[in-house]
């Protein structure tokens, strides 16, 4: 079985592709599905569409066990805080085999201050001036 090991908690999640649940986390086997089909906390905050970059992660071991990168998701990518070559979107690499990877500092400190996937439906929009 396949093994993820997230950084720097150093927690390790041993799944099974064949009977992990899809719960419309990024793609189907992505990292983001992995983690939080497991209750590894990795913020998403448009719901894994590869519309922003709250999933980033550094791969630190494995990069040949994901998926290839994508035009889109190469792209969506380029925008990340701390990007380095090792970068991905957690919601758009799918796990092959035993991957390692970083959480960078800024998504682990605003998961531990409270914050959640932003939900804009139900945001207030502002008073018209």
């Amino acid at each position: 079985m396949p093994k993820v090991t997230f950084l720097p908690e150093n927690i390790t999640i041993d799944y099974d592709p064949a009977t992990m649940p899809y719960s419309d986390h990024g793609l189907q086997g992505s990292l983001l599905d992995i983690a939080l089909n497991n209750g590894v906390q990795l913020e998403h905050a448009c719901g894994g569409s590869c519309a922003c970059t709250t999933c980033h992660v550094i791969v630190r071991a494995g990069d040949h066990n994901f998926s290839d990168i994508e035009d889109d998701e190469a792209d969506r990518v380029e925008t990340a805080a701390g990007l380095t070559l090792h970068s991905r979107l957690g919601c758009q690499c799918i796990v092959k085999g035993d991957v390692t990877v970083e959480i960078p500092n800024w998504n682990r400190n605003y998961v531990s201050e409270g914050g959640g996937s932003i939900n804009l439906g139900d945001a207030i929009p502002l008073p018209k001036k």
